[in-house]
């Protein structure tokens, strides 16, 4: 068993260390990651650009995931949305690409925004619904979710508590980011300091 665990440890490459960043690269980063926290920030729960990108992949998921019933179809839509991004962050850490890997896992967690958002419209259902199939038969995935589970009053609950685990999800990943890079900052960067010799 422990040899088993250990060629999985050697697989994922965990003892190997990560690609450096460079000081523009993280510089460039972070501004971005500042600035797409303040956007979403300023929006209160709204619709973000990059949404529009998450609403294919939901909807495809149902389109997937429907294949292996409809309770599954139902909670396809979020299971893609999510899976996507990890799994991109996933193949990012197994290839210790620092920048890709920080990439997908922010937006794997800006991804619980946009779900905390259409968890707590469940009973108040006031979102537009997007379909790919018969638009006569929409459902809103999280009422349906929800009630099944018995926890509809708790939507708005719910969807706080998963939002904030976003945002916590975000905000560690760009700290994490920063404290990485500048502790694995490349040789050339840091050019050895020249000692006089008297």
């Amino acid at each position: 068993m422990r040899e088993l665990l250990q060629s999985l440890l050697d697989e994922l490459r965990f003892d190997e260390p990560w690609k450096p960043v460079s000081r523009p690269a993280l510089g460039a980063w972070i501004v971005f990651y500042l600035g797409f926290l303040a956007y979403a920030f300023s929006a209160h729960g709204g619709f973000l650009f990059i949404d529009s990108a998450n609403l294919v992949v939901h909807e495809g998921g149902h389109n997937l995931f429907g294949w292996f019933g409809p309770t599954i179809g139902l909670w396809g839509g979020t299971l893609l949305q999510w899976l996507v991004p990890f799994l991109l962050a996933v193949y990012f850490f197994t290839q210790r690409e620092t920048a890709g890997f920080v990439f997908c896992l922010f937006f794997f967690f800006e991804n619980w925004l946009y779900t905390a958002t259409y968890m707590a419209d469940a009973r108040a259902m006031a979102l537009p619904l997007v379909t790919t199939s018969d638009p006569d038969f929409v459902e809103h995935d999280f009422n349906a979710i929800f009630s099944s589970l018995g926890v509809l009053a708790y939507d708005t609950r719910i969807a706080a508590v998963v939002r904030v685990l976003g945002w916590c999800g975000m905000l560690s990943v760009v700290g994490w980011f920063a404290f990485t890079a500048l502790k694995k900052q490349p040789r050339e960067l840091h050019p050895p300091e020249w000692k006089s010799v008297v």
